[in-house]
């Protein structure tokens, strides 16, 4: 092809609310395209290109950012935004803490919470279970894990809400909420060094050691700033997504009800469907052709994950929710050497979440049909009580 076939193509706001469809045109229409948004980037839309992208790190480089636009910081954020060889020894640091013996561990805190919740929300005909439920739930157990004053969670959202959801409308106040919770994080550091060790996130960060040194100030920052912005929004997005379906479609929850072995493999459907990382970016390192479009060394490059997500040739009926699907590696965690450190707590925090709201309260229904089915924000639900 030789040539840059151009698309106004978006990923973010209220791109959201059509996004299936304009994957569906890209794919068919403009598999490998360009788009003027954030600077300019090359977007790949299938499923094996995105696949062979992922694994092909000395090509497709993390750096400068995994993140278009940034999250509020012009420092890398690590382990993500950082390339091999160096990468595996930082995400190693942590790697103990989220394997799956550990989220067993964890498991019954998180179950604890979700009721707790669940039974707040359920006071109520009518709940915000988006707010009230799908946001908290995170938060809480982030704070347990990573080590910081429980009683804080409640400010984590606000902070979220202009770093991640204001970047593409308002970088300088996304960036001014960054510096915020930058110094809140650096001021805990602080504090615990004064503090008896404990075996936790931020215990961990400030005794680490790479390559016979500790890391630095700076690295510790980075590595807590990507856990705060990154171990938040995505998880809150994935329960609400998996609730907001719920709601619209009772022959399916009341399939889950009936038979809640089901809902690990409807949780992956959700996160197929429904993923709270609709797109990662990359740079390309050396001129390459992807799909016959000629990417030039230096340019930026999106993973269309939502849009890999729903290829006809990697799924059938790929827009058809089937919550017993049993073939669906997928790309919401994404896959190869950057895939998320915290996949296993993530999967497991959002099947405790479906789960116990479904055991604890009666059946609901969407108030709001006008509620979109991305991001954070209200899910509003009536509860359907026997008389």
């Amino acid at each position: 092809m030789n040539e840059r076939p151009v698309r106004d193509f978006d990923f973010h706001g209220a791109a959201l609310d059509t996004i299936f469809d304009t994957y569906k045109e890209l794919r068919e229409n403009c598999p490998v395209g360009w788009s003027d948004h954030y600077g300019g980037f090359w977007f790949l839309a299938k499923n094996e290109d995105i696949f062979n992208a992922e694994q092909d790190w000395a090509t497709f480089s993390v750096a400068p950012s995994m993140l278009l636009p940034a999250f509020g910081t012009d420092e890398p954020m690590i382990p993500i935004d950082i390339d091999p060889p160096v990468h595996s020894a930082y995400r190693k640091l942590l790697l103990p803490l989220f394997t799956p013996r550990a989220v067993d561990d964890l498991t019954p805190f998180v179950e604890q919470t979700a009721r707790d919740l669940a039974d707040e929300v359920g006071k109520s005909d009518i709940a915000d279970i988006g707010l009230g439920y799908a946001r908290p739930l995170p938060s809480i157990i982030f704070c347990t894990l990573v080590g910081y004053p429980q009683e804080d969670w409640y400010l984590f959202d606000e902070w979220v809400d202009r770093i991640i959801y204001g970047r593409d409308v308002n970088p300088a106040e996304s960036e001014k909420a960054g510096n915020e919770v930058r110094e809140y994080l650096w001021a805990l550091v602080e504090k615990r060094r004064q503090e008896p060790p404990k075996d936790d996130i931020t215990g961990r960060l400030i005794t680490a050691v790479i390559d016979g040194r500790p890391i630095t100030d700076e690295e510790i920052l980075n590595y807590a700033y990507l856990l705060f912005v990154a171990g938040l929004d995505t998880t809150a997005w994935a329960i609400r997504s998996s609730l907001w379906y719920l709601a619209r479609n009772p022959e399916d929850q009341e399939r889950l009800r009936r038979d809640p072995e089901l809902i690990s493999s409807a949780v992956e459907e959700f996160l197929r469907t429904l993923s709270p990382v609709q797109a990662m970016a990359r740079t390309a390192t050396k001129d390459v052709e992807v799909g016959g479009c000629p990417i030039k060394q230096g340019d930026r490059v999106v993973l269309a994950f939502g849009s890999g997500n729903r290829d006809e040739e990697a799924y059938a009926n790929p827009d058809e929710i089937v919550i017993d699907r049993e073939q669906n590696r997928h790309f919401a965690f994404g896959v190869g050497i950057h895939r998320c450190l915290g996949s296993n707590l993530g999967r497991r925090e959002v099947i405790v979440a479906v789960r116990e709201l479904l055991d604890r309260l009666p059946p609901f229904e969407a108030v709001n049909l006008d509620e979109p089915w991305h991001g954070v924000g209200p899910l509003t639900v009536r509860f359907k009580r026997e008389a």
